[in-house]
């Protein structure tokens, strides 16, 4: 018995040591670029590598944020973001909530198919999804970064539907003896008590959109609608370029996502748990 115990708290042991430096591996990029955020430019690649500048240097981040319209990059990356979180959550609840309590002809069919479309890359549906764009006068401006949000998310409508089938239907049974519609025991039951989901859906949603970069390079050629990912890029091509402003602006491009993430995480890691995506 204490051997067994012994064994079990050995490779135990092994297991944490092995995630801590898997963990620090992983972040050490985002040490660097935080760390670099405050050096002296002579500091920034100076070798061996020098973790903690000599001094703070906070004029980085404003100097940084002045020498691109990076204000204008953030008010377009915010309207993109919460336009298409707004759809993201508004036709993925609809669909998925179809495909999980309601009965109607070739769903079961129509699922499958649905799910066989999370096999296709990005970039297969590229070109023609461009041409169509192109033929309806959106190309240059923030309609196609936002309007297929509206039509659902193959994952999102699966994560969606797989907590859906999780609550009880006699819920629906009872409320329709109540006399509610699907939209109500939609609304009234079970939204609030998929918070959980709704909160991984999101997060995934807004970080997507809010890092994107493949989708605005494709689109956006005006200045005057570029997203904070391409204004970074547009940062390191067309000026002189301080890496230690350059880090100090890609830290405030970060900031929101982290935030988020940790303000929801209680919500973000139940619901990916709850939908049957871990492991």
């Amino acid at each position: 018995m204490i051997r067994g115990k012994t064994q079990y708290m050995v490779i135990n042991s092994i297991f944490h040591v092995l995630a801590y430096t898997l963990g620090i591996i992983f972040i050490l990029p985002f040490i660097w670029m935080v760390s670099t955020s405050f050096k002296e430019t002579a500091e920034t690649f100076i070798m061996p590598p020098k973790w903690i500048p000599s001094s703070f240097r906070w004029q980085n981040y404003i100097e940084g944020w002045r020498i691109a319209p990076f204000n204008l990059y953030l008010l377009n990356t915010v309207k993109i973001t919460l336009s298409v979180l707004i759809g993201t959550l508004l036709s993925n609840t609809l669909v998925a909530y179809s495909f999980s309590r309601l009965e109607w002809p070739g769903r079961d069919i129509l699922f499958v198919i649905l799910l066989s479309t999370l096999m296709l890359p990005y970039q297969v549906t590229l070109i023609p999804v461009f041409v169509l764009f192109s033929k309806l006068g959106w190309v240059n401006t923030h309609l196609p970064l936002i309007i297929p949000s509206f039509f659902g998310n193959p994952f999102f409508i699966f994560l969606l539907r797989q907590f859906f089938v999780t609550i009880p239907i006699e819920l629906d049974d009872a409320a329709k003896i109540d006399g509610c519609s699907n939209f109500k025991i939609l609304w009234q039951i079970l939204l609030p008590l998929s918070k959980p989901a709704l909160a991984a859906v999101a997060i995934f949603s807004f970080m997507g959109t809010w890092n994107d970069f493949l989708a605005p390079l494709i689109y956006l050629n005006k200045e005057s609608l570029f997203t904070l990912s391409l204004g970074l890029t547009f940062f390191r091509t067309q000026f002189e370029v301080y890496w230690n402003q350059l880090m100090a602006v890609s830290v405030i491009v970060l900031l929101p996502c982290l935030i988020i993430f940790f303000v929801a995480q209680r919500w973000f890691i139940q619901g990916i748990t709850l939908t049957g995506l871990k492991g």
